[in-house]
């Protein structure tokens, strides 16, 4: 079975159009309910949410549905993503929710589900949940008696504020330093900035003025230009850019240039591996990640292992094969010491603990390779597989022939709209370039 609603992070879509309406929401509250129902007790579900508009509709919903098949609700309120994970594991509640479209504008919107470890869900209890939400559910509901409380956990917040401090060492400052945090008007927008001014920072913060519309506009990891501006405008030593619901961080110099999750890895890891601190002798990382970077690994003793696109494919990886520690370049990063899925606050703050015990300019510390030119196009199609036609399969041949061993072709659909990437990487820019060129021609022109 394939599943129907759950994409590689939830459910995922526009606000008040299918999937993403109050009568799904109810439904998924009841499903996931009943899915997680293991004994004779009171069980909990923590619900968090980003700043979105349509988040309100959503939690009620949600609520609805949960407080009918006999779930207590506590609810968070605008939080991270990792947060809720956390206060799930923390709590000792049998299920998390957060809804979320992360980095998407403020018109989508999303419901991410994490099991009482705070992982995300396997397929299996997707489809579990799903072959629930298809089915009349009218006679599960529960008697009048044991109808869900909800109530609001007011504390959450310094909750996971203290979670965040205690992941860096406990006597580490950060006194002396400028932080530009920007929150993207999002999940983070509070606690992101009293985290590290409790850590000592003199703290400049930017989007963290959310009105329900303005999450990720022009702000954030996704459009770090207005942090640069403020780094520079501010002179500070470090900026933070977090998305919509903080799983994600990009890093600004002090020079305003932009640090992405490869080198934000390649520092940790460096940091990690001479601490004794890696679980296995590398990381997990995706098809994406560069070239250098994995050149970089090389001359430390470690490995890159790959996987496809998407933080819950690194996690999966690491769990597997007992991996501490991997991320994507766009910012996910995966602490699994810490946290079950990407933190941006947590990635951001061994980052600075590596900048206070070095004491150089985030400049020096966080570059750490010269990526290899990466260049990558997408192809739209209307409908078939045009990876499978046979000039397509030549095409590619003779490309990745033509690259050698000295760099990398990767081509993917991708996972949520009819497009295929075709990504190409090498020392010679030129060559790399023509190679993309000419294989995207290639998909077009049959795909046409």
């Amino acid at each position: 079975m394939t599943r129907k609603l759950f994409g590689t992070d939830g459910i995922r879509g526009r606000s008040n159009t299918f999937p993403i309406t109050p009568d799904l929401a109810l439904k998924v509250g009841m499903a996931a309910g009943l899915a997680f129902k293991r004994g004779d007790y009171r069980h909990r579900v923590v619900i968090g949410k980003d700043t979105r508009l349509s988040g309100y509709m959503i939690e009620s919903a949600l609520q609805a549905g949960f407080t009918s098949v006999g779930v207590d609700v506590l609810l968070v309120g605008p939080m991270p993503t990792p947060a809720v994970a956390y206060i799930t594991r923390s709590m000792r509640a049998d299920l998390g929710v957060m809804i979320s479209a992360s980095h998407n504008p403020y018109d989508d919107n999303g419901i991410k589900l994490f099991a009482p470890d705070g992982y995300k869900l396997s397929d299996a209890v997707e489809l579990e949940i799903e072959a629930l939400i298809e089915a009349d559910l009218t006679r599960r509901y529960a008697s009048s008696a044991e109808i869900g409380r909800a109530k609001r956990v007011d504390d959450a917040q310094a909750r996971y504020i203290e979670f965040a401090k205690r992941t860096v060492d406990r006597n580490l400052s950060l006194e002396g330093l400028r932080i530009v945090v920007d929150c993207a008007n999002g999940a983070a927008y509070r606690v992101a900035p009293e985290a590290l001014w409790e850590l000592g920072a003199e703290v400049v913060s930017i989007g963290v003025e959310p009105n329900g519309f303005n999450i990720n506009k022009d702000v954030g990891s996704t459009a770090p230009s207005a942090l640069a501006a403020k780094v520079r405008e501010r002179r500070a030593d470090i900026g933070i850019a977090l998305d919509g619901d903080a799983d994600r961080v990009i890093i600004v110099d002090e020079k305003g240039q932009v640090v992405d999750g490869d080198q934000l890895m390649a520092v940790v890891a460096s940091s990690w591996a001479e601490d004794g601190r890696l679980s296995a002798p590398g990381l997990v990382s995706t098809v994406m990640s560069n070239l250098g970077f994995e050149r970089y690994l090389t001359t430390l003793g470690l490995t890159l292992e790959r996987t496809a696109v998407g933080d819950r494919y690194v996690v999966e990886r690491m769990r597997a094969q007992g991996y501490n520690l991997g991320g994507e370049p766009s910012g996910h990063i995966v602490l699994s010491d810490y946290a079950t899925t990407g933190d941006g606050l947590v990635a951001a703050l061994q980052l600075l603990g590596v900048v206070q015990k070095l004491n150089r300019p985030v400049s020096e510390i966080c570059h750490r390779f010269e990526p290899l030119p990466q260049i990558m196009k997408n192809v739209r199609y209307k409908s078939g597989r045009p990876l499978e036609d046979e000039t397509v399969k030549s095409a590619i041949a003779n490309a990745t022939e033509r690259l050698g061993a000295e760099g990398r072709l990767v081509i993917r659909p991708s996972g949520t709209e009819p497009v295929i990437r075709v990504m190409a990487e090498g020392d010679d820019r030129d060559l790399v370039t023509d190679i993309v060129d000419d294989v995207a021609d290639v998909i077009r022109r049959v795909a046409a």
